[in-house]
């Protein structure tokens, strides 16, 4: 009888070996497309959201492929744009601190460190509202929910700032590993997610 539970066992173990194996690929199949769906320089939030709810529903184990995200991309993108212009515009200010800094104007340096800090804290509350952004949900009250949470939740919003920290390096030494890696960060944003609210 004990031989038979071993036997019972082992190929529950291999199921879920392939199990997240798939989850793996998937995250790869999923930076694929948000990369392509960010293509549209302001889209970025609206690919972000797409990718990660089309993974939130993977590991639920529930239908959806590309149509699906395609149809959550569209639906997410008529008010992601602006947010997505708006993060562009952050960049910009901070990358004008940044020239302060290097020009050596006074009070540059603590300039260009707030500057940077609050970038960071921007991608980080972005992240976390792509997470959980559903249709019908209004981008700007995402990002006040998830900006809270990436203060009350240092621990998650650390994991969150090495994500974009291994899609620059991945650019930086092998630039096509870049793109699969964006649905790892998707993946990562729906874990700390997820992390928080069974906390």
């Amino acid at each position: 009888m004990a031989q038979a539970r071993v036997k019972a066992r082992a190929p529950r173990g291999e199921s879920v070996f392939g199990e997240r194996f798939a989850v793996f690929a998937e995250c790869l199949l999923t930076g694929v497309w948000i990369f392509v769906a960010c293509l549209g320089v302001v889209t970025y939030p609206a690919a972000l959201a797409a990718g990660a709810r089309h993974l939130r529903r993977r590991t639920a184990h529930q239908a959806g492929g590309l149509r699906e995200f395609a149809r959550d991309f569209r639906t997410a993108v008529r008010g992601g744009w602006i947010v997505g212009l708006a993060g562009w515009a952050v960049a910009g200010a901070v990358w004008t601190d940044v020239l302060a800094v290097r020009a050596g104007l006074p009070g540059g340096p603590l300039v260009g460190a707030v500057g940077v800090f609050a970038l960071i804290g921007a991608v980080v509350a972005l992240l976390r509202a792509a997470a959980v952004w559903t249709p019908g949900a209004a981008w700007r009250v995402l990002l006040a929910d998830a900006g809270r949470r990436t203060v009350l939740d240092p621990a998650g919003s650390f994991l969150l700032v090495c994500g974009p920290a291994v899609v620059a390096l991945s650019a930086w030494f092998v630039p096509p590993l870049a793109v699969p890696v964006l649905g790892a960060v998707a993946a990562a944003a729906v874990a700390v997610e997820t992390r928080y609210r069974h906390r």
